[in-house]
């Protein structure tokens, strides 16, 4: 397995195909690398590099029991930047990997990136605070840790099975397939970190990273996503950053990558080729 290994010895396990332009893409809590099948497979046909990482303590990367925050997120994606010697790259970021692609962008830089997506993305700060009235009560997190503690498999089957995909909506036809391949990726990650990370991607406020980025950014979120709810996220980021598209769906789910990659990946191509 291709790897790279951290200044604090995390080893990264990483996917790197093709040549050309190269994307890379940042997966949600508490998935895997395998979630960007769709857009590997679509943008590899396309002529592009495809690169995507297992962050430290998901998929096939080490197992540790600390760095589960933003800024190691953002320094172990550098990391992996750094060994392939990426330039011209354009980043695109699902969920929690949109918070880790805003701070790298506002951590590390932009020399090596010329653009970048966040979708269904956690920015600019999922908690209620006095600050951002309009965000969730430490609670429902609170009880997200609890339900993982608890009962860590069943879980993770819930949310995958419920609001992550919407199959609880009325007239939703679930795919067990794509449940089944939710709660595998889960499962193969290591349940500290996935405990950690909901801390990371809940209470990390991505304000100032996001003023600081200046290349062109798509926002795309859809107004049904029940995981990060739009208000307080799509239309707050792409007004924060200096050059950010906002591009809202009606009706998708906070997995759309999977259920709607057609149309993901064909607005994602139709950016970066922009």
């Amino acid at each position: 397995m291709s790897t790279v290994t951290t200044k604090d010895g995390v080893e990264i396990f990483y996917k790197d195909w093709g040549k050309g332009q190269p994307i890379v893409f940042s997966h949600g809590w508490p998935l895997s690398a395998d979630d960007w099948d769709a857009q590997l497979l679509f943008f590899l046909r396309k002529g592009y590099r495809v690169i995507a990482h297992d962050r430290r303590g998901h998929g096939r990367s080490s197992q540790v029991g600390d760095g589960h925050d933003m800024d190691h997120y953002a320094d172990d994606l550098a990391a992996v930047t750094g060994q392939l010697e990426l330039q011209n790259a354009i980043h695109v970021g699902h969920s929690t990997g949109g918070g880790e692609v805003v701070r790298y962008l506002a951590r590390h830089g932009e020399n090596r990136v010329t653009k970048a997506a966040i979708i269904s993305a956690v920015p600019p700060l999922m908690m209620r605070t006095d600050a951002n009235p309009g965000g969730l009560p430490k609670e429902v997190f609170d009880d997200f840790q609890a339900q993982l503690a608890t009962n860590r498999s069943e879980f993770y089957r819930a949310v995958a099975a419920g609001p992550f995909y919407n199959y609880n909506r009325p007239g939703a036809k679930p795919s067990e397939a794509i449940i089944q391949n939710w709660w595998r990726q889960g499962m193969m990650g290591g349940a500290k970190a996935h405990y950690d990370g909901i801390v990371a991607f809940s209470q990390t406020d991505f304000t100032a990273d996001l003023g600081k980025i200046t290349i062109p950014v798509l926002v795309m979120h859809s107004e049904d996503d029940q995981i990060v709810p739009y208000a307080d996220a799509g239309p707050l980021s792409a007004k924060l950053l200096k050059n950010g598209t906002l591009k809202t769906y009606k009706g998708f789910p906070h997995g759309m990558p999977t259920t709607q990659a057609e149309t993901i990946n064909a607005d994602l191509l139709a950016f970066i080729e922009s």
